[in-house]
């Protein structure tokens, strides 16, 4: 089997497009309503239909870990009580998509995060879509300010009651950003990357798996800056009398292959182990085009997993398949 960990519903029909336009301008209305989406369950096997159940078919993948729209997260628009509906209307639908195709597709959630608000204010939509909904991890935004950087950082004791669901339940958060409302980060090519490197940096500099030691992260994107910069954040860590990066970090942190040329799979490859990278494209996503340089899409990432020779078939067995299983533990199968 090969499951592809990280797909957002980039396709979702207009309607919820429509409902998060009309919320954010009422968002400082007393009394604001939760509304309704009206959206047919045509609708969702229409948006999906063309778009990521081909895209499976076409390139040989089994299944998708499936989660709202990253950039419309929205963290930093709107208030608390917005976030609050808004993320429970996505999550719904996420999970009406897995109800429609449960071969194709498992959740994860994204978290009613709000500049300023403690994180504790999301266990109650994690533990509801993990417990009610059959989700199997979420999606954590270090930075709900939208790339201003203005919340405690992801080692910040206000994380820990989260954290402690998250252990509880026991599942897994993928670091993902949001947009970016600052015009120095555009959003899929800077503070995407940015963002990745940073929660990676972060858990260097912190004992946060000392103090919740099975706690499990994802770091999209194939790790942003990370295995290009490898030796300096070994360096660094060794600076700061930190134990090698493989024991303080690699066995709660883990890299996916969102990466979009064949060099950058073969680097993240030769840098991470085997044991620490999920296969992911993030279809449909940030790139969508055909390279000029191959003739193929640029995130056809299964392709360039298959042309590395140089890896064991055991190994790509367990960045395919096995690995996901590992990290997402409470994944039963199909």
């Amino acid at each position: 089997m090969i499951i592809d960990c990280h797909g957002h519903y980039t396709t979702a029909p207009k309607e919820l497009e429509a409902y998060r336009k009309e919320q954010l301008s009422l968002a400082d209305s007393p009394g604001l309503a939760k509304g309704v989406l009206g959206i047919t369950d045509d609708q969702i096997r229409d948006s999906l239909e063309g778009a990521q159940l081909r895209i499976q078919r076409e390139r040989g993948t089994d299944l998708t870990i499936f989660s709202p729209r990253a950039s419309a997260m929205g963290h930093h628009q709107g208030n608390a009580t917005t976030s609050r509906f808004w993320s429970e209307h996505c999550n719904d639908l996420i999970h009406r998509v897995c109800t429609l195709y449960p071969k194709n597709f498992v959740g994860v959630c994204q978290l009613p995060q709000s500049p300023g608000r403690p994180p504790s204010e999301s266990i109650a939509e994690l533990e509801r879509c993990v417990t009610e909904l059959g989700f199997i991890g979420c999606n954590v935004n270090p930075d709900p300010s939208g790339g201003h950087w203005s919340d405690p950082p992801l080692f910040d004791r206000s994380w820990y009651p989260l954290y402690e669901k998250m252990v509880e339940l026991d599942v897994p958060a993928m670091v993902h950003v949001s947009g970016s409302c600052n015009p120095h980060f555009h959003a899929t090519g800077a503070h995407y990357i940015n963002a990745d490197t940073t929660a990676f940096m972060q858990f260097i500099t912190s004992d946060l798996f000392r103090d919740f030691p099975t706690l499990k992260f994802i770091i999209p994107h194939g790790g942003g800056a990370v295995p290009y910069h490898w030796g300096r954040y070994r360096g660094l860590a060794q600076d700061m009398g930190k134990p090698p990066l493989g024991e303080w970090l690699l066995k709660n942190v883990y890299f996916d292959t969102c990466v979009y040329h064949q060099p950058g799979i073969d680097l993240l490859l030769k840098v991470i182990p085997a044991d620490n990278i999920l296969f992911a494209s993030e279809v449909v996503g940030a790139v969508r085009g055909i390279d000029p340089e191959t003739g193929y899409y640029y995130d056809d990432t299964r392709r360039y997993i298959d042309a590395v020779d140089w890896i064991s078939a055991d190994d790509k067995a367990k960045i395919f398949e096995g690995n996901v299983k590992k990290v997402f533990s409470r994944f039963k199968g199909v």
